[in-house]
Formats: structure tokens, C-alpha cells, sequence
């Protein structure tokens, strides 16, 4: 049986802080897929060192009710954005830089492609904690719990903002709209 995260932590907190390269491993390309998503490729390398940096230092104040390690690492990669939006002094990006992807499915993106300014118009029109809950659902992977936990608010308020983004999306692009966006939103 596998070692939690929460193991791990627990491990490099009494002795053995090599055992915290595991969580590296195990969680490094969601982190930094989430770090490029929002400050670009360049950028997101020399973010996530940093997000390993304050995670490590950090590591002692870890919640063991949670075995996952994710929603802990997506917080502090939040705040360490949010550093550095202000440190370059520039706003945060309002849509996610897209990523690319070298061999597209040809049929799907071509499609998917076309209502790309559609979905990007639907997703400027949130809020932008809106916005936040919404690509955290469909980018991360993460259930409502976890973005409470991401964001440091309630549960309920996160149903609420994930409700609103879908009405809102669902407005903005109709139903065939919805497919568009599920394709966009899984691509990125």
C-alpha cells in the first residue's frame, strides 16, 4: 500500500526531509501545469521552485486530516502567484495563458478551436472568483472540498461561485456552447 501524502509530510517533518522529494514527484507536473495556465511557460519554472521552497519550509504546519497533498500545494502556488503579480506589478492575467499542444486531435480541437473567442468571452465575463472556481474544477480536478480548502473559504460559497460560473457560461454560450467549453476547459 502506498504512502499518503500526509505520511510523507509527516515523514520530513521528524527526520527525514529527503522524504518530501516524493511529493516533488508525485504532484510537480499538476503544479506546474497549474503555474503555466496562469503566468505562462517562462514564468512558471522559476514559480514552481519557489512553491517548493514554501512548501517545504512550511511542511510543519501541514493539516494531516488531509492525505492529499494537492489542495495544499494548489494554495500556496496560489499565493505564490499572487506574490508575484505584485511583485511585477502588473495585474493578474484575466484569462489563463493557453497551453499548447504540439498534436492536436484533429476533428475534436478543430472544432473546439473555432468557439475558443466564444469560451474566452464567457470566461471574461465571470468573476473573477468565479472564474478561479470554475478552471480549479475543470483544469485541477479538484472537488469542491478541496477548493475550499485552495481558497480558504467555505464550502458553501465555492457551490455558489461554481453555480453562478455555470449559469453564467451556460448564458454566455447555449448548450452546444457547454461541449465547447468542457473540450476547451479539459485541453488547457
Amino acid at each position: 500500500m502506498e504512502e499518503t501524502d500526509a505520511q510523507i509530510v509527516s515523514w520530513s517533518t521528524i527526520g527525514d526531509a529527503s522524504a518530501f522529494v516524493e511529493l516533488t514527484w508525485r504532484h510537480g507536473v499538476a503544479i506546474h501545469r497549474y503555474l503555466s495556465r496562469r503566468a505562462g511557460g517562462a514564468e512558471a519554472d522559476d514559480l514552481l521552485g519557489e512553491v517548493w521552497v514554501q512548501a517545504f519550509r512550511a511542511r510543519a504546519t501541514y493539516d494531516h486530516a488531509w492525505p492529499d497533498a494537492r489542495p495544499w500545494l494548489y494554495g500556496i502556488a496560489r499565493n505564490v502567484l499572487r506574490a508575484h503579480w505584485r511583485a511585477t506589478a502588473r495585474r493578474a492575467p484575466r484569462i489563463p495563458t493557453a497551453v499548447s499542444d504540439p498534436w492536436p486531435k484533429l476533428d475534436e480541437q478543430l472544432d473546439a478551436e473555432a468557439r475558443r473567442p466564444e469560451l474566452k468571452q464567457a470566461l471574461e465575463s465571470l468573476t473573477d472568483d468565479e472564474r478561479e472556481v470554475l478552471l480549479l474544477v475543470a483544469w485541477e480536478q479538484l472537488s469542491q472540498a478541496e477548493i475550499a480548502f485552495v481558497l480558504g473559504v467555505p464550502p458553501g460559497t465555492v457551490r455558489s461561485r461554481l453555480h453562478r460560473a455555470r449559469t453564467a457560461m451556460r448564458a454566455e454560450l447555449g448548450a452546444e456552447g457547454l461541449l465547447a467549453e468542457d473540450k476547451l476547459l479539459k485541453e488547457n
